[in-house]
């Protein structure tokens, strides 16, 4: 296990034998992963809002859209730094033990800077890759109308800049003796008996 500081890199990972430095990796999560978390501040006073987004790679940066007016553009209109973090479970990993129980994950944790869309045809733009990576079956103009303008003022584009950005997973033998879903208990165990 890594000793993580103060003087740590932002992005250092605790268990650095769960640490995935493989970019190619973090990118293929990113793009497949279903939705994030953005960590704002303001005031010191943190705060955290789950949304869509989707990940432009040539850009390197994270696109979400929310309201056009809260907590979350109030927190962002300055420039600041944000935190943004995506993750999946796996199964979970009984034990004789209950503190040895355990769990199967993957996760990224991207830094950077947060922005306001503010150009129009950069909105749109966004607001389209968002909709063919959530509805690619759909086309505009073909099962639906496209965006118009008016509908681009009602609501606000993020961008995250990523300026660094971390992995990690756990994942152990397929076999694993009594592993199970979350949701999917083996029928020899039923929750609250």
């Amino acid at each position: 296990m890594a000793n993580i500081t103060k003087e740590s890199p932002i992005y250092a990972v605790r268990r650095a034998d769960r640490a995935v430095e493989d970019e190619a990796w973090i990118k293929a999560f990113l793009h497949r992963t279903a939705f994030g978390t953005l960590a704002t501040v303001e005031d010191d006073q943190p705060f955290i809002n789950t949304n869509l987004f989707v990940y432009d790679e040539p850009a390197h940066a994270i696109y979400i859209h929310t309201a056009r007016l809260g907590r979350t553009r109030s927190n962002v209109e300055g420039g600041s730094k944000v935190c943004f973090s995506i993750s999946e479970m796996g199964r979970l990993l009984p034990a004789d033990e209950a503190l040895e129980f355990s769990v199967e994950y993957a996760g990224v944790t991207v830094f950077g800077q947060g922005s306001i869309v503010t150009d129009e045809q950069e909105a749109t733009h966004i607001l389209q890759m968002l909709l063919d990576k959530y509805a690619p079956h759909l086309r505009p103009g073909r099962d639906y109308r496209p965006s118009v303008p008016e509908e681009i003022k009602r609501t606000a584009v993020f961008r995250i800049a990523i300026s660094a950005w971390s992995g990690k997973r756990k994942a152990v033998a397929h076999d694993f003796p009594g592993a199970y879903l979350y949701g999917e208990f083996p029928e020899t165990h039923v929750a609250g008996e």
